[in-house]
C-alpha cells in the first residue's frame, strides 16, 4: 500500500507538470493572440477535443478498465482479443465521425453559435474541420491510456499529454505568422501522433500485441455497452454546460477567451490539490468503506483539508487575481482593459475553487456507496439549470454572469451530492459540517479583510512586486488565524502535510 501511495502521489505531481504546461500554452496564446474574435473561434473549435477527451477519458475508461481488469486476470488471451477489438472498432466509428463532422461543420457551427461574428465564425469553422479529420487520433490516445493503466502503466499517458501542449506551444511560436492561431492546433495534433508512439512503445514493452479485430466477445461486449451510456452521459456533462456557456457568450466579443482565461486560473489549485493531498483521502476512504465511523471521521477529514486548504486561495484571488493575471497574460495582444475583463469573470469563478475541491471527496464517497446512479441523475439535472440560470444572467450581468451560472450550478451539485452522502451517516454528522463551515469562514475572513486594506498600498507597483508583497502577508495572516481560531483543523492539515512527505522521502 505504501508504494502505491508513494506512486500516486508522484504521478499527481506529474500531473501538476501537465497542468501548468497548459498554462503556459495559454499564456503564449494570450501573448500571440491576445483575446480577440480569433481566439473565441479556437475555443469553440477545441470544446469538441475536450469532450471527446471527457467522455473517453472519463466515460469510456471508468467502465472499461475496470472490466478489461477483472477479465484479464480469468483469461489474458481472450480479453486482450476482445480489448483490441474494441479499440479497432471504436477508432474506425471514430474515423467515420471526422469525415462527417469535417464535412458537416460549415452548417452546424453557425447553428450552435448563432451571432458570433463572421470572424469568429471563419477561424471556428475552419479549425474544427481539422480537429474533425483528426478525432480518430484523440480517440485512440485516450483508449490507449486506459489499457496502460489496466496494466500499470502510467507515466507514458502524462508524456504523451505533454507532447500535445508542447508541441502546440512550438508550433504557436514558430508559426503564428503563416499560420495564424490555427498553428497551435496544428502542433496539438502532431502532439498527439506523437503521443500515440509513445503510448504503443510502452504498450509493447510488455506482452500486448495489437490485433486486426473487429469482434467482441458477447458477454464483454454487452457488459461493457450496459455500463457505458450513464458513464459516458456523466462524463460529458461538464463538456455539455461548456457548449451552453459559450453559446450564450459568443455575441460577445472576447467574452469566450476572458472566461477561457478565468477558469484556467480557477482551475489551478483544486487540481492541484485533486493530484496530491486527496490521493491520499481516496485510498483511505476505499480501505475503510465497511467500517461507518472510520468511513464518516475520514469523509469529514476529506472535506476540512478541502477548506482549510482552498478557501483561503479563493478569498486570496479575489484579492490578488487582477496582478496575478496581469502577470501571467498581460504582454504582446493581451491588454491591460483584457486584463480587467478577465478579473471579471475571474471573480464569480471563485465558488468552483472551493466546491470543485470538496466535490472530490463527496464524489468518491457516493461512488464508496454504490450509488452511482444518484450521481448520474444529479448530473443530468446540472445541464438544465446551467442553461436556465444564463439565460438568467446573461442580460443583467453580460459574459460575467455566464461564470456566476458555472459557480451556481457547482455548488448545487456540491450540496445535492453531499445531502444523499450524508443519508447513511449519523444525525450528528450534519451539525459536525456546518460547524466547519463556520470556522473556516471566521478564519478565512480573518485573512482577507485585512489583506483587501493592504492591496491599495501596492496598486502602483508591478504586478510581481505586487504578488510577492501580498501572498506572503495572506499566508501569514490565514496560518494565525487558523492557529487561534480553528486549532483542531491547524493540526488535522498539519498531519497530512507531514503524511505526505513521508510518502515521499
Amino acid at each position: 500500500m505504501m508504494s502505491l501511495k508513494k506512486t500516486a502521489l508522484w504521478l499527481g505531481l506529474l500531473a501538476i507538470v501537465v497542468k501548468l504546461s497548459g498554462f503556459l500554452r495559454e499564456s503564449i496564446v494570450a501573448y500571440q493572440f491576445g483575446a480577440s474574435s480569433e481566439t473565441d473561434g479556437y475555443k469553440i473549435a477545441f470544446a469538441f477535443i475536450t469532450l471527446v477527451i471527457a467522455m473517453i477519458a472519463g466515460g469510456f475508461n471508468n467502465v472499461f478498465l475496470p472490466l478489461y481488469v477483472k477479465n484479464r486476470k480469468e483469461n489474458s488471451e481472450k480479453t486482450d482479443r476482445n480489448a483490441n477489438g474494441i479499440m479497432n472498432l471504436t477508432f474506425l466509428l471514430f474515423l467515420l465521425i471526422s469525415a462527417l463532422g469535417a464535412l458537416l461543420a460549415p452548417y452546424f457551427i453557425p447553428l450552435m453559435y448563432r451571432g458570433m461574428s463572421p470572424e469568429t465564425a471563419e477561424t471556428a469553422i475552419s479549425v474544427t474541420q481539422f480537429f474533425f479529420a483528426f478525432m480518430s487520433i484523440i480517440a485512440l490516445t485516450s483508449i490507449l491510456d486506459s489499457y496502460l493503466q489496466g496494466r500499470r502503466i502510467f507515466v507514458p499517458s502524462q508524456i504523451a499529454k505533454l507532447t500535445q501542449t508542447i508541441m502546440g506551444v512550438a508550433f504557436a511560436l514558430l508559426f503564428a505568422d503563416q499560420w495564424g492561431i490555427a498553428s497551435l492546433g496544428y502542433g496539438f495534433i502532431a502532439g498527439a501522433i506523437m503521443g500515440i508512439f509513445i503510448q504503443f512503445y510502452y504498450l509493447y514493452k510488455t506482452d500486448y500485441r495489437w490485433q486486426p479485430v473487429v469482434s467482441v466477445e458477447k458477454e464483454f461486449k454487452n457488459t461493457l455497452l450496459v455500463l457505458l451510456a450513464p458513464a459516458l452521459v456523466s462524463a460529458a456533462v461538464g463538456q455539455v454546460n461548456m457548449f451552453v456557456n459559450q453559446i450564450f457568450a459568443v455575441k460577445i466579443g472576447g467574452a469566450i477567451s476572458y472566461l477561457n482565461y478565468a477558469s484556467l486560473l480557477a482551475s489551478i489549485p483544486h487540481t492541484i490539490y485533486a493530484t496530491t493531498i486527496a490521493v491520499i483521502i481516496f485510498t483511505l476512504l476505499a480501505e475503510q468503506i465497511n467500517d461507518k465511523k472510520r468511513f464518516q471521521n475520514t469523509f469529514f477529514s476529506g472535506i476540512q483539508i478541502s477548506l482549510v486548504t482552498l478557501a483561503p486561495i479563493a478569498a486570496g484571488l479575489y484579492v490578488v487575481g487582477e496582478p496575478a493575471l496581469s502577470f501571467i497574460y498581460e504582454r504582446g495582444k493581451f491588454t491591460a482593459e483584457d486584463t480587467y475583463n478577465t478579473y471579471a469573470a475571474l471573480v464569480f469563478y471563485l465558488p468552483i475553487i472551493v466546491t470543485q475541491g470538496m466535490q472530490y471527496i463527496v464524489a468518491k464517497a457516493l461512488y464508496a456507496q454504490g450509488k452511482a446512479k444518484t450521481v448520474f441523475r444529479i448530473s443530468i439535472v446540472t445541464i438544465a439549470l446551467n442553461a436556465f440560470l444564463n439565460w438568467l444572467f446573461i442580460d443583467p450581468f453580460g459574459y460575467p454572469g455566464l461564470a456566476l451560472t458555472s459557480s451556481l450550478v457547482s455548488v448545487y451539485y456540491f450540496t445535492a451530492c453531499t445531502i444523499f452522502v450524508y443519508k447513511d451517516f449519523d444525525k450528528s454528522e450534519p451539525a459536525r459540517l456546518i460547524g466547519l463551515l463556520l470556522r473556516t469562514a471566521v478564519v478565512t475572513a480573518f485573512m482577507a479583510v485585512p489583506l483587501s486594506f493592504i492591496r491599495p498600498f501596492v496598486d502602483d507597483l508591478y504586478s510581481l512586486w505586487q504578488l510577492a508583497i501580498l501572498v506572503p502577508i495572506g499566508i501569514v495572516l490565514y496560518a494565525a488565524g487558523l492557529f487561534f481560531f480553528y486549532k483542531e483543523g491547524f493540526r488535522t492539515m498539519m498531519a497530512i502535510v507531514r503524511r505526505k512527505r513521508s510518502h515521499l522521502s
